[in-house]
């Protein structure tokens, strides 16, 4: 049996919003909501916190997390992850899964985890998979902090845009457009092949890392869930929609 390792990448100098991880939602640092709910998740082999900041460490540390101190030149999630699923103690094995749950994402769930890590047992061929959230507003769809995917027919991810994709007219729920919402899952040797690969050109353009797979002929599987609200933290602006959003999410107060 594969093992499952989650890692949750936190550092204090987000560019749009410092100090961004420990800042209260509903009167509990981000970081905590985030953590919390992917220990809802039961399948975990090993559920750890990854940074560079000492802040962070004693907050976790504080919080009995499993705390794995990392480099302070990572710029990207994913590298900050790899190193810190290479030293989680585990025996390593290539076919592991690591997920990257990321840090601003208070609205996860288990069935979120669940999602991202279904495909890797429905299809042996699948190495990375991502979350997708259903776009059903057309202000989302415009965005272009919102990752937009295109897929094919199979549910691999062809390309990430963070344009209005894919084109239409007259924007509709029914177009079907998906994006890309915050936790990745990855066989251990493809993510250790992907923080080797240097940044390809459809990455830099669109500032978005699973065009790296995209551009070198390698895919990602799709891993869908039902329209829901469903918002990460990216500046102070998203705060108010994320508590409202919360307030009636049914696992607030479970934890």
């Amino acid at each position: 049996m594969s093992k499952i390792i989650g890692v949750v990448p936190a550092r204090m100098a987000a560019s749009r919003f410092p100090g961004k991880p420990l800042h209260p939602i509903l009167g509990r640092p981000l970081l905590e909501h985030c953590f919390e709910r992917a220990k809802l998740h039961g399948s975990w082999d090993a559920l750890v916190l990854a940074t560079c900041d000492e802040e962070i460490r004693a907050f976790g540390e504080d919080k009995g997390y499993p705390v794995i101190m990392t480099s302070d030149a990572h710029t990207r999630a994913l590298d900050r992850v790899a190193e810190a699923a290479e030293k989680c103690g585990l025996d390593a094995a290539g076919d592991d899964i690591v997920v990257c749950v990321q840090g601003d994402e208070p609205l996860l769930g288990p069935d979120v985890i669940e999602a991202v890590i279904r495909p890797f047992a429905e299809d042996e061929t699948v190495r990375g998979t991502l979350l997708a959230v259903p776009i059903i507003e057309q202000s989302i769809f415009e965005n272009p902090d919102m990752v937009k995917i295109i897929h094919d027919l199979k549910g691999d991810v062809l390309y990430t845009s963070r344009a209005p994709v894919p084109f239409c007219k007259e924007f509709s729920p029914r177009l079907g457009a998906m994006r890309v919402g915050g936790i990745f899952g990855f066989r251990r040797e493809f993510l250790r092949w992907f923080t080797k690969t240097p940044e390809s050109p459809l990455e830099k353009a669109e500032a978005c890392d699973s065009n790296r797979i995209c551009d070198n002929g390698m895919r990602q599987r799709m891993a869908p869930i039902p329209y829901r609200p469903y918002f990460s933290v990216d500046s102070p602006q998203d705060i108010a929609r994320v508590e409202a959003a919360m307030n009636d999410d049914p696992l607030w107060g479970t934890y």
